[in-house]
């Protein structure tokens, strides 16, 4: 009887070994100060600078980037889907006040292509670069017979630091207070499994076919990568006093903006102070969707928001200027929920 290898079983080690050389420079140009090591060990180290803190506290997020990856996989573009895994976990980090310190992904994959793998972390080192944080370590797991072979899952792993005092949890938000809203590139990575079921069940398309009212293919808007918004907050924290912070992703408007509102409060949103993309009155009008469904499943348009006082909203919309702040709400005494005014 033939002896039985790994290889055999469908793992191959030296490709993995392959990847991991692919990827050390994409890694390096991630350092930071508090960085210390290279990949290759078994954990991440990190020295984080305390100066100044008086009581540090560790804010943690974890996310992946769901079924957009599907869009990766039918187009052969895996370089931007790691920005879309950054961004998912460090805009979460950031809507709490803190600043991202260091990242991890992880892969899984039913046959590792060394090239892919080097394109999808060199996709996750952009992210890294633009969210100011290291990117420490990673996990590459080739697992033949549970994802198809030319597919792979996508997950990362974030901690930031905030000093306790200015974490932000939206236990100060008072009624009169204004909502600002930073808009989206697009879908980012949520309601895919909608989109999908839309544009290739329902409608037959394509991602090579062209949309007019995009300018573009469905496969360049869909993989459209999710805007990075941790400057942002942080400038906004420098300038005005910042009582809430959402990241819209999963559940839309109308699921993200109730968790940093208080009982006996709502969000009053109203809807002709931004443009809805062109990419959602596409998609509302290519399936037929329900108006409600549309706020509670995509950004619509908005993929950060911010509560301050009506005071200081005028400086925090100048200081966030370029990056096409604007008032879309208020905050109002009523039962917990999001309301949508025209």
């Amino acid at each position: 009887m033939q002896r039985a290898s790994y290889e055999q079983a469908g793992v191959d080690i030296a490709a993995g070994d392959q990847a991991v050389e692919l990827i050390r420079r994409a890694v390096a140009s991630t350092e930071t100060p508090g960085m210390l090591g290279t990949i290759g060990g078994f954990g991440g180290c990190f020295r984080p600078n305390l100066e100044g803190l008086r009581d540090p506290i560790l804010v943690s997020g974890t996310d992946g980037v769901g079924t957009k990856l599907k869009i990766a996989f039918m187009t052969g573009r895996h370089d931007t889907v790691g920005i879309d895994c950054v961004a998912m976990c460090v805009n979460d980090v950031a809507a709490m006040g803190a600043d991202p310190l260091f990242f991890l992904d992880y892969i899984a994959l039913g046959h590792l292509v060394p090239e892919r793998v080097a394109e999808v972390v060199e996709g996750v080192a952009a992210g890294c670069r633009q969210a100011h944080c290291a990117l420490v370590g990673g996990e590459t797991a080739e697992m033949p017979g549970f994802y198809p072979p030319d597919e792979y899952d996508l997950a990362g792993f974030c901690v930031g630091l905030v000093d306790r005092e200015w974490i932000v949890d939206g236990h100060a938000v008072k009624a009169g207070d204004v909502i600002v809203g930073l808009p989206s590139s697009g879908l980012h990575s949520n309601g895919f499994s909608l989109v999908r079921h839309v544009v290739f069940d329902r409608c037959g398309l394509d991602v090579d076919s062209y949309v007019p009212e995009l300018g573009r293919t469905v496969g360049e808007e869909l993989l459209e990568p999710t805007i990075i918004y941790v400057d942002a907050a942080t400038r906004a924290r420098n300038v005005a006093p910042v009582r809430g912070m959402a990241h819209i992703t999963g559940g839309g408007l109308l699921g993200n903006i109730p968790r940093i509102i208080p009982y006996g409060l709502r969000a009053q949103l109203d809807l002709r102070n931004w443009q809805i993309p062109p990419v959602f009155v596409w998609l509302t009008q290519l399936g037929n969707l329900d108006e409600t469904e549309c706020y509670q499943t995509f950004n619509m348009g908005i993929g950060f928001v911010l509560v301050v006082p009506q005071a200081s909203a005028g400086a925090l919309c100048g200081e966030l200027a370029h990056d096409g702040a604007r008032v879309i709400g208020t905050v109002v005494p009523g039962d917990a929920g999001v309301e949508l005014v025209r």
